[in-house]
């Protein structure tokens, strides 16, 4: 008990005298505070953009690809095939209409908004089941465009972050003309980058004659996904590959997100080094100007643990302090934000938010608590072996 009274003592006394040091104690603070602002802001990116991938996909959709495609734009699928998909067993069917959209997935240029850098934008040709496929579609401004004509509407994500996809405009891309009828939205997923039309009209814009890049299939359940996938595997009449839907998206935003991941703890791990020796030199200069009063204390009878757990628990404060301020200036300035970026697996633009989740900032807290363990341990240790005598003597 004695050991825990005069840790505390010398602790509190540490932590008051703090605003008598606030120019070397504000320099630390703001080290660590924009190392956690750096780490949780590049971290929400990666989240992000996770998670627009991963909200698009359902346990109770299947897609249906070409046998060795990576990705739609690799894919194939002739007419005959998509006939034979949409009578596998386990489909959900309304009366004889299968609920499954064969679907094919071109690539146009668009600037985005404030630039005049095209960006690939993803049109995609649907069938009129696709919003049947889709049970979070909705339509937000405007309406559904007509089949059989050159109407489109366009994802949340893309009317916001490229230019001339607003209700009324029209789009050109090449010889093609299409009109802007309404904007929609899915969740958050990565639909809402995308332009929709006809799979008819498109097939015809880009002389793709009657063939489809992937189905869509939405399942009697997630439970029958396994004989869906089984029928068409053994079906000599297809070539094809059936993967869950959150399946495929998932795997596609690992490489990014993989790759966001390791420039974020990269850099934070740059940041940090600078920061800890920021740490550092506040603390020993917060020793050498207490070197008196450590002294007395220790002539006092208090033992050095004390004093060690006292620095370091001084120094953790600090971090504590400048990580909270990195968290709040983090979440207030990015959460929330909308930009686009490269999807590597179809070469197109996704549209997402960064997303700094309480997971990141508690991330980011405990980042800057061991920034201030390693700034405050060294000092901690000088504080402790002080000679006594000299350090008494010290004006």
């Amino acid at each position: 008990m004695s050991f825990i009274r005069q840790t505390l003592a010398v602790t509190l006394l540490n932590l008051r005298t703090i605003p008598q040091r606030l120019g070397s104690s504000g320099v630390a603070i703001v080290g660590i505070a924009g190392v956690v602002i750096v780490l949780v802001s590049v971290l929400s990116i990666a989240r992000g953009f996770a998670a627009a991938m991963e909200e698009s996909g359902s346990p109770v959709r299947a897609l249906v690809m070409r046998s060795g495609a990576d990705s739609e734009m690799t894919s194939g699928l002739g007419p005959t095939e998509v006939d034979v998909i949409k009578q596998a067993p386990g489909l959900r069917r309304d009366g004889q209409t299968a609920t499954a959209s064969a679907e094919l997935y071109v690539i146009i240029d668009i600037p985005k908004i404030g630039t005049n850098s095209p960006a690939n934008v993803p049109v995609r040709g649907v069938e009129r089941t696709a919003t049947a496929v889709r049970e979070e579609f909705s339509i937000l401004e405007g309406r559904m465009f007509e089949f059989g004509t050159t109407e489109v509407v366009v994802g949340r994500g893309a009317s916001v972050n490229f230019q001339g996809l607003t209700v009324g405009n029209t789009i050109v891309s090449g010889e093609n003309r299409w009109q802007v009828v309404g904007i929609f939205e899915t969740d958050g997923s990565v639909a809402e980058t995308e332009v929709w039309i006809d799979a008819r009209v498109l097939q015809g814009a880009y002389r793709r004659g009657n063939s489809f890049q992937s189905l869509l299939a939405r399942l009697d359940a997630s439970t029958t996904f396994d004989t869906f996938r089984d029928w068409l595997i053994a079906n000599p009449q297809v070539n094809v590959q059936v993967r869950r839907e959150q399946d495929y998206y998932a795997q596609q935003s690992r490489a990014l997100t993989g790759l966001i991941q390791g420039v974020g703890f990269g850099i934070a791990f740059l940041m940090g080094i600078g920061a800890v020796f920021g740490a550092i030199l506040t603390m020993y200069t917060a020793v050498s100007t207490r070197s008196r009063e450590i002294a007395t204390l220790r002539a006092l009878g208090f033992n050095a643990t004390s004093v060690v757990v006292s620095v370091l628990a001084e120094s953790l404060a600090l971090a504590a302090i400048g990580g909270a301020i990195g968290g709040v200036l983090a979440y207030v300035s990015f959460n929330g934000y909308q930009t686009s970026t490269m999807n590597f697996s179809t070469f197109s633009q996704v549209a997402f938010a960064f997303q700094v989740t309480p997971q990141l900032l508690v991330m980011g807290i405990a980042y800057a608590l061991l920034m201030g363990l390693i700034g405050g341990l060294f000092p901690a240790l000088r504080a402790a072996r002080l000679p006594i005598p000299s350090a008494l003597r010290e004006l």
